[in-house]
């Protein structure tokens, strides 16, 4: 499978305030971010990019999911399967709650897990392909799709945008073959 690679525009900065800024003023001045990367979580980046998680959901709806798989084991394990009656105790006992609250909490956990790394395409092996690699140590960085339409003075104006929002490095990059990205996700 052969695909063209895409050039990006990419922008490297050193401050997380000043890449939120950065990215505040590419977005007024018209310009579709395509990717942030950063070594650390800033969910004031989410904000300004507008971007939504659904993992939250995710994770409440596999809580219910352990609360009831829980539940209808313990049921059937102490009333239906087998029974012990001693000390006037009810079969169906207050005890189970320490259990459902353990459980719940194991299987949302790890089912919680499960789907980012199954929806982020993470796993042993994976071989890692990255932009810039500055990203993962101490860089932030922001990437524009460089259209294949695209004039010379129009990605001029976007480098000019980004170095004049604070980036320490403006530079031109193809994807690395393997990259990532919505449209192949």
């Amino acid at each position: 499978m052969t695909m063209m690679s895409k050039t990006n525009i990419i922008g490297v900065y050193d401050d997380p305030d000043v890449l939120v800024s950065a990215i505040k003023k590419v977005k007024e001045s018209g310009i579709k971010i395509k990717n942030v990367f950063s070594p650390f979580p800033i969910h004031e980046v989410f904000e300004v990019l507008g971007l939504k998680t659904r993992i939250p959901y995710m994770t409440f709806m596999y809580g219910v999911f352990g609360v009831l798989i829980t539940y209808a084991f313990l049921y059937w394990t102490s009333v239906i399967s087998y029974p012990l009656k001693f000390g006037g105790k009810p079969l169906n006992s207050l005890s189970f709650i320490i259990i459902l609250f353990v459980m719940t909490i194991n299987i949302a956990t790890f089912l919680t897990f499960m789907t980012f790394f199954i929806r982020q395409k993470l796993g042993p092996g994976k071989k890692v392909v990255m932009i810039e690699p500055a990203s993962v140590d101490d860089k932030f960085v922001i990437t524009v799709e460089k259209d294949k339409d695209m004039t010379a003075e129009e990605a001029g104006k976007i480098k000019k945008i980004l170095q004049e929002a604070g980036a320490i490095d403006v530079k031109e990059k193809e994807e690395p073959e393997g990259y990532i990205t919505e449209e192949n996700d």
